[in-house]
Protein backbone atom coordinates (compact mmCIF):
# COMPACT_ATOMS: atom_id res chain seq x y z
CA UNK A 1 0.00 0.00 0.00
CA UNK A 2 1.19 3.32 -0.96
CA UNK A 3 1.08 6.18 0.94
CA UNK A 4 -0.71 9.78 -1.10
CA UNK A 5 0.26 12.75 -1.26
CA UNK A 6 -2.00 15.58 -2.62
CA UNK A 7 -0.81 19.51 -3.33
CA UNK A 8 -3.32 21.41 -2.01
CA UNK A 9 -1.72 24.87 -2.21
CA UNK A 10 -2.53 27.21 -3.99
CA UNK A 11 -6.03 26.02 -4.40
CA UNK A 12 -6.28 26.25 -0.23
CA UNK A 13 -3.85 26.40 2.52
CA UNK A 14 -5.09 24.42 5.35
CA UNK A 15 -4.37 26.33 9.12
CA UNK A 16 -4.24 23.59 11.78
CA UNK A 17 -7.34 23.99 13.22
CA UNK A 18 -8.84 23.52 9.92
CA UNK A 19 -6.72 20.38 9.45
CA UNK A 20 -7.71 19.24 13.22
CA UNK A 21 -11.23 19.55 11.63
CA UNK A 22 -10.41 17.78 8.48
CA UNK A 23 -9.09 14.79 10.54
CA UNK A 24 -11.75 14.69 13.16
CA UNK A 25 -14.97 14.67 10.53
CA UNK A 26 -12.16 11.63 8.38
CA UNK A 27 -11.28 10.25 11.97
CA UNK A 28 -10.55 6.58 9.99
CA UNK A 29 -8.02 8.03 8.04
CA UNK A 30 -4.96 8.45 8.84
CA UNK A 31 -3.33 12.06 7.64
CA UNK A 32 -0.38 14.18 8.53
CA UNK A 33 -0.18 17.43 6.71
CA UNK A 34 3.54 18.75 5.20
CA UNK A 35 5.43 22.11 6.32
CA UNK A 36 4.66 23.37 2.84
CA UNK A 37 0.48 22.14 3.04
CA UNK A 38 1.28 19.09 1.25
CA UNK A 39 -1.80 16.62 2.60
CA UNK A 40 -0.48 12.98 3.22
CA UNK A 41 -2.53 10.15 3.37
CA UNK A 42 -1.14 7.11 4.83
CA UNK A 43 -2.51 3.45 4.21
CA UNK A 44 -2.85 1.13 7.44
CA UNK A 45 0.49 -1.21 7.70
CA UNK A 46 0.88 -4.52 7.81
CA UNK A 47 0.35 -6.92 10.72
CA UNK A 48 4.13 -7.12 10.74
CA UNK A 49 4.92 -3.13 10.79
CA UNK A 50 2.05 -3.02 12.89
CA UNK A 51 3.44 -5.92 15.46
CA UNK A 52 6.88 -3.88 15.84
CA UNK A 53 5.68 -0.83 15.94
CA UNK A 54 3.80 -1.73 18.99
CA UNK A 55 6.72 -3.49 20.62
CA UNK A 56 8.42 -0.05 19.96
CA UNK A 57 5.80 1.44 21.97
CA UNK A 58 5.88 -0.81 24.54
CA UNK A 59 9.19 -1.17 25.54
CA UNK A 60 9.43 2.82 25.50
CA UNK A 61 6.28 2.84 27.82
CA UNK A 62 7.67 0.52 29.98
CA UNK A 63 11.04 2.43 30.63
CA UNK A 64 8.90 5.37 30.63
CA UNK A 65 6.86 3.96 33.64
CA UNK A 66 10.04 3.40 35.13
CA UNK A 67 11.30 7.08 35.59
CA UNK A 68 7.84 8.62 35.42
CA UNK A 69 9.67 11.68 33.55
CA UNK A 70 7.78 12.01 30.44
CA UNK A 71 4.43 10.83 28.23
CA UNK A 72 4.53 8.22 25.55
CA UNK A 73 2.42 8.20 22.38
CA UNK A 74 1.79 5.94 19.85
CA UNK A 75 1.33 6.55 15.90
CA UNK A 76 -2.02 8.11 15.97
CA UNK A 77 -0.42 11.01 18.01
CA UNK A 78 -0.78 14.31 16.32
CA UNK A 79 2.27 16.95 16.59
CA UNK A 80 1.54 20.43 15.39
CA UNK A 81 5.47 21.23 14.71
CA UNK A 82 6.63 24.47 14.94
CA UNK A 83 7.42 24.72 11.26
CA UNK A 84 3.75 24.37 10.10
CA UNK A 85 3.65 20.65 9.32
CA UNK A 86 1.34 18.08 11.28
CA UNK A 87 2.72 14.87 11.61
CA UNK A 88 2.34 11.27 13.80
CA UNK A 89 5.37 9.21 14.12
CA UNK A 90 5.69 5.57 15.12
CA UNK A 91 6.37 6.32 18.63
CA UNK A 92 7.04 9.99 20.34
CA UNK A 93 7.44 10.85 23.96
CA UNK A 94 7.37 14.45 25.62
CA UNK A 95 9.01 15.17 28.34
CA UNK A 96 6.30 15.89 31.35
CA UNK A 97 7.27 19.42 32.59
CA UNK A 98 6.98 20.38 28.67
CA UNK A 99 3.95 19.32 28.27
CA UNK A 100 3.07 20.81 32.09
CA UNK A 101 4.43 24.40 31.03
CA UNK A 102 1.60 24.74 27.91
CA UNK A 103 -0.99 22.94 29.58
CA UNK A 104 -2.49 21.92 25.87
CA UNK A 105 -6.13 21.03 25.41
CA UNK A 106 -6.21 16.73 25.60
CA UNK A 107 -8.44 16.79 22.90
CA UNK A 108 -6.45 18.32 20.29
CA UNK A 109 -2.64 17.57 18.29
CA UNK A 110 0.33 18.63 20.84
CA UNK A 111 1.58 21.95 19.50
CA UNK A 112 5.42 20.98 19.82
CA UNK A 113 8.12 18.91 18.90
CA UNK A 114 8.57 15.81 20.67
CA UNK A 115 12.16 15.15 22.57
CA UNK A 116 12.50 12.03 20.95
CA UNK A 117 10.92 10.12 17.86
CA UNK A 118 10.91 6.72 16.15
CA UNK A 119 10.34 5.56 12.48
CA UNK A 120 10.21 2.19 11.52
CA UNK A 121 10.35 1.54 7.91
CA UNK A 122 7.71 -0.68 6.14
CA UNK A 123 8.15 -2.66 3.25
CA UNK A 124 6.43 0.36 1.22
CA UNK A 125 8.04 3.23 2.83
CA UNK A 126 10.17 5.66 0.67
CA UNK A 127 13.79 6.08 2.57
CA UNK A 128 14.35 8.96 0.94
CA UNK A 129 10.68 10.21 2.36
CA UNK A 130 11.23 9.15 5.78
CA UNK A 131 14.87 10.17 5.83
CA UNK A 132 12.81 13.95 4.96
CA UNK A 133 10.63 13.31 7.53
CA UNK A 134 13.90 12.70 10.57
CA UNK A 135 15.48 15.90 9.49
CA UNK A 136 12.44 18.11 9.56
CA UNK A 137 11.99 16.43 13.38
CA UNK A 138 15.33 17.42 14.28
CA UNK A 139 15.12 20.73 12.42
CA UNK A 140 11.89 21.54 14.67
CA UNK A 141 13.12 20.84 18.09
CA UNK A 142 13.52 16.66 18.41
CA UNK A 143 16.56 15.94 20.94
CA UNK A 144 16.98 12.70 19.38
CA UNK A 145 15.37 10.29 16.24
CA UNK A 146 15.86 6.61 15.63
CA UNK A 147 14.36 5.30 11.46
CA UNK A 148 14.55 1.83 11.80
CA UNK A 149 15.06 -0.22 8.81
CA UNK A 150 14.39 -3.89 9.44
CA UNK A 151 14.36 -5.25 5.58
CA UNK A 152 18.39 -3.58 5.37
CA UNK A 153 19.07 -3.51 9.65
CA UNK A 154 19.94 -0.05 9.34
CA UNK A 155 19.31 2.89 11.72
CA UNK A 156 19.79 6.00 11.40
CA UNK A 157 19.95 8.14 14.17
CA UNK A 158 18.93 11.75 14.25
CA UNK A 159 20.31 13.98 17.45
CA UNK A 160 19.49 18.17 17.76
CA UNK A 161 22.54 20.30 15.99
CA UNK A 162 24.52 17.31 14.60
CA UNK A 163 24.41 14.92 11.59
CA UNK A 164 22.83 12.15 11.05
CA UNK A 165 24.55 9.17 12.05
CA UNK A 166 24.21 5.56 10.35
CA UNK A 167 24.63 2.20 11.70
CA UNK A 168 24.68 -1.05 10.46
CA UNK A 169 23.38 -3.82 11.77
CA UNK A 170 23.44 -2.56 15.51
CA UNK A 171 22.58 -4.68 18.46
CA UNK A 172 21.40 -2.00 20.75
CA UNK A 173 20.38 1.46 20.80
CA UNK A 174 20.69 4.05 23.59
CA UNK A 175 18.33 6.41 24.29
CA UNK A 176 21.66 9.23 25.23
CA UNK A 177 20.57 11.59 27.75
CA UNK A 178 17.04 12.21 26.35
CA UNK A 179 15.93 8.65 27.60
CA UNK A 180 18.33 7.90 30.14
CA UNK A 181 18.77 4.31 30.99
CA UNK A 182 16.82 3.06 28.23
CA UNK A 183 18.00 0.64 26.21
CA UNK A 184 16.64 -1.20 22.64
CA UNK A 185 17.63 -4.43 21.87
CA UNK A 186 17.07 -4.63 18.30
CA UNK A 187 17.08 -8.41 17.69
CA UNK A 188 13.13 -7.92 18.30
CA UNK A 189 12.97 -5.21 15.89
CA UNK A 190 14.92 -6.86 12.81
CA UNK A 191 13.15 -10.24 13.80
Amino acid sequence: MTTLTLTLDPVVRLTHEQFYELCKVNHDLRLERSSTGELVLMPPTGWESGKRNADLTTNVTVWNRQTQIGLVFDSSTGFSLPNGADRSPDVAWVEKSRIEAIAPDPARFLPLAPDFVIKLRSATDKLTTLERKMAEYRDCGVRLGWLLDPQEKHVQIYRLGRPTEYLNQPESLSGEDVLPGFVLALSEVWG
